[in-house]
C-alpha cells in the first residue's frame, strides 16, 4: 500500500495535544481590526480545540500527526 500524503496547509494550521485532540488558532485576527473590540481581539489570541464533527476528517488529511 502506498504512503498517505499529508495535507500541507492543514499541517501548518493544526497541532495535536497530548490527549489526541486537535488544536487550532481562532480566525479573524489578520485585518479589519479597528471595528473589533479589544476584548474580541484578546480572545482571538488564544488557541481552541477543533470541533468533534471535524476530527475524523482532519485525521484523514493528517495521517501522521
Amino acid at each position: 500500500m502506498p504512503k498517505l500524503k499529508t495535507n500541507k496547509s492543514a499541517k501548518k494550521r493544526f497541532s495535536i495535544t497530548g490527549t489526541g485532540k486537535l488544536k487550532r488558532m481562532k480566525a479573524g485576527k489578520q485585518h479589519i481590526l479597528t471595528k473589533k473590540s479589544t476584548k474580541m481581539k484578546r480572545n482571538m489570541r488564544r488557541a481552541t480545540m477543533t470541533d468533534k464533527t471535524f476530527e475524523a476528517n482532519m485525521h484523514k488529511i493528517l495521517p501522521y500527526l
